[in-house]
């Protein structure tokens, strides 16, 4: 009989049963995501890690460890000045119009480095990401250095998964196979890959908040926001009371901003899915309250998230001020 292989060992703690198994410790974790992001683990290991994984769900102590040990195969260029603002957009099949870009982009009109990174999405009867910046004329970035650059030059960059984690990249490519999400979903949420002091995250199932929360803890996250966007995206949905927890100084609190239009839900699952609207409401060609009301309370959570506003009053006037003014 031959040894086991070293990656067995991982496997074999998820997967012993209901009274054996048990989850990995952070260290066990960052070591076989080390082992996958190198290629030495075999696919049917592979395949059975990530479903292990997604059957039980990771813990923070798991999500943390495979954290690092992506950051670990990410170089930063020296004395470059950080992101202020980290902003993970891996929903990939949104079935209403990117809006929460356009804040972005209202930020760092206003001094906020914003990084944006995700995945290319799926287009067919969905409005990926890339598509609303592609209509904004604004290009993926191709390298890290290169996100720098776009930092300095306009204070926003979108870095695209496979231009800093290609291996992390190759996970998302398994879902075909699965049928499943992966914990990678969570991960690359999570990543924060050029280490900006503050996050914003939208997930689409609220459970995840605590998770995403819990590890930013561990590994010493600044400040951070995550909620219930719109397509799980970092989008606030202006007709329903957000309910978000946010990371401040260590500590895990609970904070609600209300809605922001009375009457019937907005209809978002039914908009005009062309991203030409994205453009024209920027420049003030579309009249369109509900998206303009999404990107407004995003930005103001983002702006309190970032110390620009202390109450949710100043960060709502702020927000509005902002957008009135934006250089389109």
């Amino acid at each position: 009989m031959s040894d086991p292989h070293p990656f067995s060992e991982f496997i074999r703690a998820l997967g012993r049963g209901p009274t054996l198994s048990r989850s990995l410790t952070r260290e066990e974790a960052k070591s076989a995501m080390a082992m996958i992001l190198a290629g030495d683990v075999e696919p049917e290991q592979l395949g059975a890690f990530l479903m292990l994984l997604r059957y039980r769900t990771e813990t923070a102590e798991e999500l943390a460890g495979f954290i690092e040990a992506v950051r670990e195969t990410i170089d930063l260029p020296l004395g470059a000045s950080l992101p202020d603002l980290d902003w993970p957009s891996y929903a990939d099949r949104h079935k209403q119009l990117p809006w929460f870009v356009l804040a972005a982009l209202t930020l760092a009109q206003n001094g906020v480095r914003v990084l944006m990174h995700g995945i290319p999405g799926d287009s067919e009867g969905f409005v990926p990401t890339r598509s609303a910046l592609a209509a904004m004329n604004i290009k993926p970035c191709d390298s890290i250095d290169q996100a720098f650059e776009h930092l300095d030059k306009s204070g926003f960059a979108y870095l695209p998964i496979e231009a800093f984690a290609p291996e992390l990249y190759t996970l998302f490519g398994l879902r075909p196979l699965f049928g499943l999400r992966s914990m990678v979903n969570s991960l690359s949420r999570a990543l924060n890959p050029l280490g900006a002091p503050a996050q914003i995250q939208g997930v689409f199932h609220p459970n995840y908040r605590n998770l995403h929360l819990e590890a930013g803890q561990i590994l010493g996250q600044p400040q951070a926001i995550v909620f219930k966007g719109g397509g799980g995206e970092g989008q606030r949905n202006p007709d329903k009371t957000c309910q978000c927890l946010c990371l401040e100084g260590g500590e895990i609190i609970e904070e609600d901003w209300p809605a922001l239009i009375e009457g019937p839900a907005t209809p978002w699952r039914d908009e005009e899915r062309n991203t030409d609207r994205i453009a024209a409401l920027w420049r003030g060609d579309l009249d369109y309250p509900p998206a303009a009301a999404a990107i407004i309370g995003t930005l103001a959570m983002a702006l309190k998230l970032l110390g620009r506003a202390t109450t949710q009053e100043e960060a709502d006037k702020a927000a509005r001020e902002m957008w009135k003014n934006r250089r389109s």
